[in-house]
């Protein structure tokens, strides 16, 4: 197993899955539909100098990793509208290092990245739940890697995602 920083990875590197089983699905939907709040419980315990913190050195502070799991997110659900709308998209990259320096990222009130992802949670959750199974395994294209992924994949992912950054404020909270 590779050895990776806590500090930078508080809850492992992601590994995309070979196969998705319903079950496993499930508790990508799950984690998901519990980010927000999970988010929103680390978020409120930080003080105002923790949120101009970084978890490591040359990292994000605090208050760009609340928003840019506000940014991130929602290009993930675009993305999956996308490939629930067309057939195999090639969908829209974009720089995350650049979104977390814009204003808004760097100094913005953290409490409209909360109540956003709150939303953009409460209507992506209620999107999968209106899915079938052949929905799951519909795909779009990322150009900037190459690569093709299901819906599927893309849900571990960001269950993955949302875990990562909450635990990287945790790290922060506890310092």
């Amino acid at each position: 197993m590779e050895n990776v920083n806590p500090r930078v990875y508080p809850t492992g590197k992601h590994t995309k899955p070979e196969t998705v089983t319903p079950e496993m699905r499930a508790q990508y939907i799950a984690r998901i539909h519990a980010m927000p709040t999970n988010l929103r419980k680390v978020a409120m315990q930080l003080s105002e100098k923790q949120l101009t913190q970084s978890y490591r050195e040359n990292g994000w502070t605090a208050r760009q990793i609340i928003h840019h799991l506000a940014d991130s997110h929602c290009n993930m659900y675009i993305r999956i509208k996308l490939a629930l709308t067309s057939d195999n998209p090639i969908i829209n990259p974009y720089d995350e290092n650049k979104w977390a320096e814009f204003p808004d990222g760097k100094s913005g009130d953290i409490h409209i990245s909360l109540n956003l992802v709150e939303a953009l949670h409460t209507r992506l959750i209620s999107t999968l739940h209106s899915l079938n199974n052949q929905d799951f395994l519909r795909t779009y294209v990322h150009p900037q890697y190459q690569t093709q992924s299901t819906i599927d994949e893309v849900l571990a992912l960001y269950a993955w995602h949302g875990d990562h950054h909450v635990g990287q404020l945790q790290v922060i909270l506890n310092d």
